[in-house]
């Protein structure tokens, strides 16, 4: 008589823990992962948050001045919200620069964080961030 519970499955493999069918091609260890690109909403982020620390201000006056939450504020910083224009804009109000600003260092940032990405695996390839195209 089996000793295994009348409700519980036996499993019986087939062939040995880690052995390959015969004739079949040895295992490739998995590509290594591309390196991702930055998102915008943390490049924004990044932008807001040292500007603002660069001032020597608060979260809560940023905030306050900007007319927007604390807590919203804090997750535009961090990159977990997507802003819309209309908060970035405040944000960036509220530390004394133009939405365009803003912007124009987000887009400086992307660049320079980019062209690590693409600088060994675009041998030859040369690229001119020289302008700026947003979508919505």
């Amino acid at each position: 008589m089996s000793n295994h519970l009348p409700n519980e499955a036996r499993v019986i493999p087939l062939r040995p823990h880690g052995a390959r069918p015969s004739g079949a091609p040895p295992r490739q260890a998995p590509p290594a992962p591309a390196a991702k690109e930055p998102l915008w909403r943390d490049l924004v982020g990044d932008v807001l948050r040292r500007e603002r620390l660069a001032q020597e201000r608060t979260l809560k006056d940023v905030a306050d001045e900007a007319r927007i939450s604390m807590p919203y504020l804090s997750e535009v910083e961090r990159g977990r919200k997507e802003a819309s224009s209309e908060v970035l804009a405040a944000a960036a109000h509220a530390l004394g620069l133009g939405l365009g600003d803003l912007l124009t260092r987000a887009q400086g940032e992307l660049t320079r964080v980019t062209s690590r990405y693409t600088a060994g695996s675009r041998r030859g390839v040369t690229s001119s961030h020289d302008g700026m195209c947003l979508a919505a």
